[in-house]
């Protein structure tokens, strides 16, 4: 999907109704949500004639490969030969169809927002929505750079700092989606607790119930040293790494508790 580099267009797959002054649509905040959660979770029929969604979770990596001949980034997902999805997607090329139709969701939890009322309590998290059909990557180059890239993304120079390139059985035995994306969309809240006015008034409730943010953040733990280990020290690619995420995790959280709450812009015939 092309795009002006910095927006995803609105259209009526992608747009967000609900809390709209939640929504972003800006390239930038979408690929960084996909690209900092672990886990990303990919919907599909499997049977058109049978329309039962499946999700699988997956390991995947926003990115723009240096040969590609367009500046559309793609959702590469990584997965095994003989898996359902890659044969669907395989399938569908085979057809004539532009590939397999996904939606990808990335999800972080970023704090609990405590309220006066159980009605008005909500999370301070960031979600990112992509649509798109998905193809197999065959280019033995970008198959290889894709590899690198989702290694990377869960600790970065782990690839570099292992045995490579991947053998030819690895190379078989491993296949990697690209997704297209035809629509993308994002939701971010963030912000202090955000009560209706008619609660607010109440001085009862106010001395009496505790209200505020507790920070949600993934901690990485102290590197654990395995069965078979030689090497004689945790490298730096690795300290570093948990040093510096659980530095970036904690304050993202414990900032986004001190921002204000969001504002509602409710337009007339608009959902809040």
């Amino acid at each position: 999907m092309a795009t002006d580099s910095t927006t995803y267009p609105k259209t009526k797959a992608n747009t967000v109704n609900r809390y709209k002054h939640q929504a972003t649509y800006d390239v930038e905040t979408i690929h960084s949500i996909v690209n900092s959660t672990p886990v990303l979770h990919v919907s599909f029929v499997p049977d058109p004639t049978t329309p039962m969604p499946i999700v699988l979770p997956m390991i995947g990596q926003m990115g723009l490969f240096p040969g590609s001949p367009d500046e559309d980034w793609k959702c590469y997902l990584h997965g095994y030969v003989s898996s359902r999805l890659m044969n669907l997607a395989d399938a569908a090329i085979k057809l004539g169809e532009p590939g397999l139709p996904l939606c990808v969701a990335a999800t972080k939890v970023d704090g609990f927002v405590l309220t006066l009322t159980p009605n008005s309590h909500n999370y301070n998290y960031r979600s990112a929505v992509l649509q798109g059909f998905a193809t197999i990557v065959d280019d033995a180059d970008e198959k290889l750079w894709a590899m690198q890239l989702i290694t990377n993304s869960v600790v970065p120079e782990r690839y570099e700092n292992t045995r490579v390139p991947p053998d030819g059985a690895e190379m078989q035995s491993t296949r990697i989606l690209k997704l297209t994306i035809t629509g993308a969309s994002g939701k971010v809240r963030e912000g202090v607790p955000n009560d209706e006015r008619k609660d607010m008034k109440r001085e009862d409730v106010l001395d009496s119930v505790w209200t505020g943010v507790i920070p949600v953040y993934e901690k990485l733990g102290e590197p654990q040293v395995g069965p078979y280990n030689r090497a004689k020290k945790v490298p730096d690619h690795v300290t570093n790494f948990v040093d510096k995420e659980n530095a970036l995790r904690e304050k993202y959280a414990v900032d986004a508790a001190h921002k204000p709450a969001p504002v509602k812009r409710v337009k007339k015939g608009e959902e809040e």
